[in-house]
C-alpha cells in the first residue's frame, strides 16, 4: 500500500512539474537559448547597470542536452553535467522569452547577449532599447513579470527571430552553436 501511494504521488509530482514548464523558446538555430551555454552566464562578470554586459559564450553542437522539450547547447560537458544535475538554476526565467516583454504581457524573444543575472536567475530581454526600459526600473519591472508570468506561461512560445530585428545589429559577434 505504501509503495502505491508513494508511486501515485512520485507520478502526481512528475505531471505537475512538466505542467508547470512553459514551450521553451527556441528560434532558427533549433536550440534553446539560440545555442548559447546557459550555465556559462554564471561565471561571467556582470556590469552595473546601464553598461552592456559581456557576450554570451557559445554552446558547441556536440555538446547537448534536452530538457523542457528542447535542445541546449554547452561550451563543456562540465556545465552540461551542471545544467543536468539543476536546470531550473539555470535556464533562462520565463522560458527564454524577453523579461520586459513579459512585464508588458506578451512573449517575446529573448536575446541571449541582452542579459542580466538578479537574485541568481537569468533574465533576457529582445533588443538593446528594451534594455533600458527594463533597467529603467528593474524592481517594478520584475514584479510586474512576475505577475504576469503565470497568465502566459501556457501560451505558445514566441516564433519570432531576436536575429531579425535591426535593432540588434552588433549585439553578437557569433551565432551559435558553434562546431559539431
Amino acid at each position: 500500500m505504501l509503495r502505491s501511494t508513494l508511486l501515485a504521488g512520485a507520478v502526481f509530482l512528475a505531471a505537475t512539474s512538466a505542467a508547470l514548464a512553459g514551450p521553451q523558446y527556441v528560434d532558427e538555430t533549433g536550440f534553446a537559448v539560440s545555442g548559447y551555454d546557459p550555465v556559462a552566464f554564471f561565471a561571467l562578470d556582470q556590469v552595473p547597470l546601464g553598461e552592456s554586459q559581456p557576450k554570451a559564450v557559445p554552446g558547441r553542437a556536440d555538446i547537448t542536452a534536452e530538457w523542457n522539450g528542447a535542445n541546449w547547447a554547452f561550451a563543456s560537458e562540465a556545465n552540461r553535467d551542471r545544467f543536468l544535475e539543476n536546470p531550473e538554476a539555470y535556464a533562462p526565467a520565463y522560458d527564454g522569452h524577453c523579461a520586459y516583454g513579459v512585464a508588458q504581457g506578451g512573449k517575446v524573444p529573448g536575446n541571449p547577449n541582452l542579459w542580466r543575472i538578479v537574485d541568481g536567475t537569468l533574465y533576457l530581454n529582445i533588443n538593446p532599447p528594451v534594455v533600458g526600459f527594463w533597467e529603467a526600473d528593474l524592481d517594478g519591472n520584475l514584479k510586474t513579470s512576475e505577475a504576469n508570468w503565470p497568465g502566459l506561461e501556457s501560451e505558445a512560445a514566441s516564433d519570432s527571430s531576436w536575429l531579425s530585428l535591426d535593432a540588434n545589429a552588433g549585439t553578437y559577434e557569433t551565432l551559435a552553436p558553434i562546431g559539431g
